[in-house]
């Protein structure tokens, strides 16, 4: 027990009180629907706040039917989940609302060139919601640039970029991109970690070369009517032209080495 009564309790006791596994937990970590606390051994740590959570959850998956991005969505918007505290992630409301603006375009004109509810691009703009890839790259496009500015990869680069100081931005429910190098490049590396069951949305393409490493997980991608499994370990190269979109299928976060050229994204 800390100093102000809080009461934490270990991954065991809160799969007892809310009814599913430690490794549902842990699943559940990966989509940001719980920020567990550690221990200077790494171990886990939950709030009574996090079981309550963790039960509303359950509850919408089991009797509503709803999957683990959609339940994440949903308590963001009640504010059941509150935006993580300085993580490093680019919050891109505030560009996309300043790229508008400085256009002098309106939401309803915005929102129908990229194919999505005016209501939906307002939550975008103040950061109450994450859009899909797809989605990012017609507002980009859109805005005639791309999806790299939203990182804010404005200040200059170095040659070695350590963990904490490469650029992230939340690509949708469950998708972290994290920009490996920038500055004058002609290749433009990711690291791409994909929460089960998240991925791109809908397909999309544009001009460039694409190559991807599996680092952990597995990944399914569509390149227009065919689709390929990739494992651990595997690579894969295409063209970016052809429309593609991808998903996780699996049940554990999946992390890959993805490089475009030019630098589109």
């Amino acid at each position: 027990m800390s100093s102000d009564a809080t009461v934490y309790l270990k991954i065991g006791d809160v799969a007892r009180l809310v009814g599913i596994s430690p490794s549902a937990i842990r699943g559940w970590e990966t989509v940001g629907l719980t920020r567990p606390h550690r221990t200077k051994s790494r171990y886990r740590l939950y709030t009574n706040d996090d079981v309550r959570l963790l039960k509303k959850a359950r509850y919408l998956r089991q009797v509503r039917g709803l999957n683990a991005a959609a339940i994440v969505q949903m308590l963001k918007r009640e504010g059941a989940i509150k935006p993580a505290a300085s993580s490093g992630a680019a919050s891109i409301g505030p560009r996309l609302r300043r790229l508008r603006t400085q256009r002098g375009l309106g939401l309803a004109e915005v929102a129908s060139a990229a194919g999505i509810s005016i209501g939906f691009l307002s939550a975008l703009e103040r950061s109450q919601m994450s859009a899909s890839v797809g989605t990012l790259r017609r507002l980009a496009r859109y805005y005639r640039t791309n999806i790299l500015d939203f990182f804010d990869a404005t200040e200059l680069n170095t040659r070695l970029v350590r963990p904490p100081k490469r650029k992230v931005l939340e690509a949708g429910p469950g998708v972290r991109m994290e920009l490996l190098a920038w500055g004058n490049k002609v290749m433009e590396p990711h690291l791409f970690r994909i929460a089960p069951q998240a991925g791109s949305g809908e397909s999309y393409a544009h001009e460039g070369e694409e190559f991807l490493f599996v680092l952990r997980g597995e990944l399914k991608i569509a390149l227009a009517s065919e689709e390929y499994h990739l494992k651990r370990g595997d690579s894969f190269y295409f063209e970016s032209a052809t429309p593609h979109h991808w998903k996780n299928p699996g049940r554990s976060e999946t992390w890959l080495l993805w490089v475009n050229t030019p630098p589109t994204f």
